[in-house]
């Protein structure tokens, strides 16, 4: 069947990013050469000096992203497949270097022309505007944009089509043009943001109490101060790389079902505002740190910056390795809340640590490898896992779980605790209770019903709940 063109309709010319997209092909593009080497971050801005299509190019010799993994706005998608359909040219108008526009004209496959950044012409602006009337002359074409950039084509285009626009672009168009489509849908960025930065993730860092508690120094008031000041530094902190490494990740939460929703990936939030918000982050927890709380726990903070980035960047694909480092940084939070209040971290609570924090880790991989079996896939993307190793971790995990259990159990029978409790023998009580929620958990795992992290589903889990009030009235029964 030859397709025809209905003559009598103009042209319709649409942007790529933030208007087909709902993300930066350029920053994708750097996101994932910074993924595959860091030190490219150093010389971003040697390039951006040298102007932007140098930049765009230097960045596009070394990755041009693979189309499908962009998050496309379907409404605008559906929309140009209608209008093509109709007889209607369609021609991509972006900014982006051509070797990205031509994969995505590819990938979607309606578009008659791609017109892009090409042979040191940034397509920008009154750039783009200039060569879209020299191709059709003033008033010859619709365009669809979402930026303030576009003011100029908006102004030369027969037809304004407004992408999920601000009210001050969307306001300054209605002057200088009778006719204005908008595509607009809700969303509101405060609670993006919040999801972003996964304030709910930050009740990991309760452990940063345990130090206190354990020393039964829970009554001094400028101690209980210091560990609220050090929880909000690390929850801070810990932001932050939640934000760098969703960032890096989104190739690969794009092919998870859950994590494609996340406001990064999915395209809800822009990238440009992961780059403030990761310093911001990281620049508050390190002043709550420097001005309000001991130098040790800044340096055990600094440790855990740098571990949780190198396992952002490197140490998450090396399989075993990398539970092994989850588990340390759990620990680190309880040897950072006892620097906080100048006690000595027990090397029972950090050998205890440990293994439970490894058996943890593993169910958390155990999770999403199963997640990757039932999509019939065989290898977790941007892990070293794949589905043939979820034996051994079902083996490995429980048996670590099992070990801190042990722990548990020569503490309450070591010299140690008769200084701390005057009825050790209570303590057995709580072996029995984390010996009955480990193997829970694991039951939950093996059949399915684990989120992606075992520590917020215990957030969420009314069972914990009520096994965790039980262990803390035999705490007190035993101290009493």
């Amino acid at each position: 069947m030859i397709e025809t063109r209905d003559n009598t309709l103009k042209p319709l010319c649409v942007d790529l990013d933030g208007t087909i997209i709902a993300t930066d092909s350029l920053m994708e593009s750097i996101l994932i050469s910074m993924r595959k080497n860091p030190f490219i971050f150093f010389l971003l801005p040697f390039w951006i000096i040298r102007g932007r299509f140098y930049f765009k190019t230097q960045i596009g010799k070394r990755v041009i992203p693979v189309p499908n993994i962009y998050p496309y706005k379907s409404e605008i998608v559906d929309y140009l497949k209608s209008e093509r359909q109709k007889g209607r040219e369609i021609v991509l108008a972006t900014a982006t270097i051509k070797p990205i526009a031509d994969s995505v004209a590819e990938y979607l496959g309606f578009f008659d022309k791609v017109i892009a950044s090409e042979k040191s012409n940034n397509l920008r602006a009154n750039y783009k505007r200039d060569r879209l009337i020299e191709l059709y002359g003033e008033k010859g074409f619709d365009y669809a944009g979402d930026s303030k950039a576009d003011y100029s084509v908006w102004e030369a285009a027969d037809k304004a089509i407004l992408v999920e626009p601000s009210s001050t672009i969307e306001n300054k168009v209605r002057k200088f043009k009778d006719e204005v489509m908008v595509f607009k849908s809700k969303s509101n960025k405060l609670k993006l943001i919040i999801r972003e930065i996964r304030v709910y993730q930050w009740l990991k860092n309760i452990l940063i109490f345990f130090p206190l508690l354990m020393a039964h120094k829970v009554t001094d008031v400028q101690l209980f101060a210091n560990v609220i000041y050090a929880f909000f530094a690390f929850s801070l902190i810990a932001s932050s790389v939640y934000v760098l490494n969703d960032l890096l990740d989104l190739e690969s939460d794009r092919h998870h079902p859950r994590k494609k929703n996340r406001p990064f990936a999915s395209g809800s939030l822009p990238l440009q505002l992961g780059f403030f918000m990761t310093p911001l982050l990281l620049a508050g927890g390190i002043l709550i740190s420097i001005l309000l709380l001991p130098i040790d726990f800044f340096y055990y903070l600094l440790i855990y910056f740098i571990l949780t980035t190198s396992y952002s960047f490197y140490l998450k694909k090396q399989p075993i390795f990398d539970v092994i480092i989850l588990a340390c940084l759990y620990t680190l939070r309880l040897v950072a809340g006892a620097s906080a209040v100048h006690v000595q971290a027990s090397p029972w609570l950090l050998g205890f640590s440990i293994f439970l924090f490894l058996s943890l880790a593993f169910i958390k991989r155990y999770t999403e490898l199963l997640v990757i079996r039932e999509q019939n896939k065989n290898e977790s993307k941007g892990r070293g896992y794949i589905v043939e190793d979820m034996s051994l971790i079902s083996n490995m995990g429980p048996a670590s779980g099992y070990m801190s259990v042990l722990v548990l159990a020569l503490y309450v029978n070591s010299k140690e605790v008769i200084t701390l409790y005057h009825r050790p023998e209570i303590l057995w009580f709580v072996v029995l209770c984390l010996l009955f929620w480990i193997s829970r958990m694991w039951l939950l795992a093996f059949r399915g019903k684990m989120d992606d992290d075992p520590l917020v589903y215990t957030g969420k889990d009314w069972v914990s709940y009520v096994i965790g009030a039980i262990v803390g009235i035999l705490a007190i029964g035993a101290a009493l």
